[in-house]
């Protein structure tokens, strides 16, 4: 399934000079919706996962379905404020500026098997920033996957030694 038809662009979004690349099309067809999750499921089907790791707010729609497919539980990273418990932050760069992601201090035990999910993979700063929040909770990242990715942003290099998975390249 060409699934790059579902995406729409919507350009100078949110700012001039942006072209937004907008998945509700995606979202709203049942048949691309099914073929997305369960394509990016069936690429991590034998890592033996444990947690998905979802992100804020889009990886939300993804990650807790594939966390199903894979049999493993969900984990929510939050902005700043939003977990109601003990949570361990880490800020990253954006391009005017910082940002923080937070998560449970007891979401993730040592060793676990994690996959990072997300819908977009556009610079790789908040994907990186949950890396490094997983690692210091001593969970494996071992793979990250991603509806959209803007292979020109080069996110993906800011992911070293993780299997990423993107099914639509722009």
């Amino acid at each position: 399934m060409d699934l790059r038809r579902y995406i729409r662009d919507v350009p100078d979004f949110p700012k001039k000079g942006i072209v937004f690349k907008d998945i509700t099309p995606l979202l709203n067809d049942r048949d691309a919706l099914q073929y997305a999750l369960t394509s990016l499921s069936e690429r991590f089907r034998d890592r033996e996962i444990s947690k998905v790791v979802g992100i804020e707010s889009r990886g939300y729609i993804f990650a807790p379905a594939i966390a199903l497919h894979l049999k493993a539980g969900f984990v929510p990273v939050r902005k700043p404020g939003k977990l109601p418990w003990k949570t361990l932050a880490e800020e990253y760069a954006l391009e005017y500026g910082k940002d923080r992601l937070e998560i449970h201090t007891d979401a993730i035990r040592a060793g676990e098997r994690v996959l990072i999910v997300d819908d977009l993979l556009a610079t790789g700063g908040t994907a990186s920033a949950t890396r490094s929040l997983v690692e210091r909770l001593e969970g494996n990242v071992v793979g990250a996957g991603f509806l959209v990715e803007l292979t020109f942003l080069e996110g993906r290099s800011r992911l070293t030694g993780v299997d990423v998975v993107s099914l639509i390249g722009y």
